[in-house]
């Protein structure tokens, strides 16, 4: 994975940019390392943005599929300033890569999986039709209500928190999504822990803006969900640097992430169902078990987990806050991803 990050930030791919010499060069490390992998990479033009989606296919034992995906590309360069985006989005393509490795040398039971590193997710391209999940959501290489699950990674690749914090926050990983499709929060609770060296806690997906490439099939209703860990106090900045990665957490969080495919892979329901509800209940239990073990330590650590049981108190029995307490909520995540940025 070290060896993968460092070549996306190197001076050649120049940051990465979609439709750039960089970006086409970029393009070549991530098919040379899917190869390496085992699979047979192609490409997908994404001529709105001028690049291309590096796509590759592991066939399953029947014609329906999970897709794993990170997009490839950040900002390129800015006057002498190269971003070079290691956690965003460097990392996760290293993650994906080994991911495939691992299901590429054992195939899941069941399903196919689909290897998608996708193009120009970054602005000016960012929630247009350039896009390039959007692109492929509009031109999918299968049916897309073939693809039963999406999981994207995004800003996977740092420790929450300074390195005094508690292991117990320095291993979350957010999960958002799964309450998006009936059966994957029960899966997500008992894989949750099942590697040492993460912590995966669920979320709504609503506690942030549609922010990476599952927006695409969000808006298609097809199921996802999204890893993340949040945004560090180097994103979208040339401080992005590969020094800053936690290598044991991303290769705690890609045999996580093995484990969770698997299983989705082998899950008998034929197609997953779209559910178009909110989760509040795990996204306030994941906060009061992520503030806990700062309680002691820091008052704005305990007035948080106050904050998250009152919120908690106040969920309705559909399982999300009333409308005029997700203000509150929204304000608690965005205080809490910049405290541990």
């Amino acid at each position: 994975m070290r060896d993968l990050v460092d070549e996306l930030c190197s001076d050649r791919c120049a940051g990465r940019a979609a439709g750039t010499e960089g970006g086409r060069i970029a393009r070549g490390v991530v098919i040379e390392a899917l190869r390496g992998a085992g699979l047979d990479p192609f490409e997908q033009a994404v001529p709105k943005a001028r690049g291309a989606n590096v796509l590759a296919t592991i066939p399953g034992e029947i014609d329906r599929y999970v897709m794993v995906a990170a997009h490839y590309d950040h900002l390129g360069t800015v006057g002498h300033h190269v971003f070079r985006g290691a956690d965003d989005n460097a990392a996760s393509v290293a993650i994906l890569a080994d991911v495939a490795r691992r299901l590429a040398a054992d195939r899941p039971m069941g399903r196919g999986v689909i290897i998608a590193a996708f193009d120009a997710e970054e602005p000016p391209y960012f929630l247009t039709a350039a896009m390039g999940s959007e692109h492929f959501a509009r031109h999918p290489t299968v049916p897309l209500d073939r693809i039963d699950m999406m999981v994207c990674l995004e800003l996977v690749g740092h420790a929450l928190g300074e390195v005094h914090l508690p292991s117990e926050v320095r291993r979350t990983m957010f999960l958002l999504g799964a309450e998006r499709s009936e059966g994957t929060l029960t899966h997500v609770h008992e894989l949750a822990r099942s590697e040492p060296g993460v912590i995966i806690r669920p979320a709504d997906a609503e506690i942030i803006p549609r922010l990476s490439d599952y927006a695409a099939f969000w808006e298609r209703e097809r199921p996802f969900v999204l890893l993340t860990g949040g945004r560090s106090r180097h994103y979208h900045t040339p401080e992005d640097l590969p020094k800053h990665l936690d290598f044991a957490r991303m290769q705690a969080t890609a045999a996580w992430i093995e484990r969770f495919v698997r299983a989705q892979c082998a899950r008998h329901e034929a197609p997953f169902v779209f559910r178009d509800r909110r989760d509040d209940v795990s996204t306030l239990d994941s906060i009061g078990d992520l503030l806990t073990p700062l309680a002691s330590v820091s008052d704005v650590a305990a007035m948080g987990a106050q904050m998250a049981r009152s919120l908690r108190a106040r969920v309705r029995r559909d399982g999300a806050l009333p409308l005029d307490a997700r203000g509150e909520l929204e304000q608690l995540v965005a205080a809490i991803e910049s405290s541990l940025a």
